[in-house]
C-alpha cells in the first residue's frame, strides 16, 4: 500500500458519449488499485480521466483495461 492516495491523468480517444464514459468508469473502477474516478468528456478530441489510486498500478493494465472498453490510451501522466 502507497502512503497517500496518487493521482494519474489518462488521455483516452474514441470517447463521444455519456455511454463512453460510463464504459470507461466501469472498467476502470472494477480495477482494485482505482479508488475514484473523475472524467471530462471532450467528444472533439481525447477525453481526461483523472483517477486516484488506493495502489501502484502499470501503464499496460491501464491500457488493457482502456483497450478491453474498447478505447485508445494515448498518455499517462503522473503527478
Amino acid at each position: 500500500m502507497m502512503n497517500g492516495m496518487q493521482s494519474l491523468r489518462l488521455l483516452i480517444d474514441g470517447m463521444t458519449c455519456s455511454n463512453c464514459v460510463n464504459h470507461v468508469d466501469n472498467a476502470l473502477s472494477a480495477l482494485d488499485e482505482v479508488h475514484e474516478i473523475m472524467t471530462t468528456l471532450k467528444p472533439e478530441g481525447t477525453t481526461q480521466v483523472v483517477i486516484t489510486l488506493n495502489d501502484e498500478i502499470s501503464d499496460d493494465k491501464l491500457r488493457e483495461t482502456i483497450e478491453e472498453a474498447g478505447y485508445t490510451l494515448v498518455g499517462v501522466e503522473r503527478r
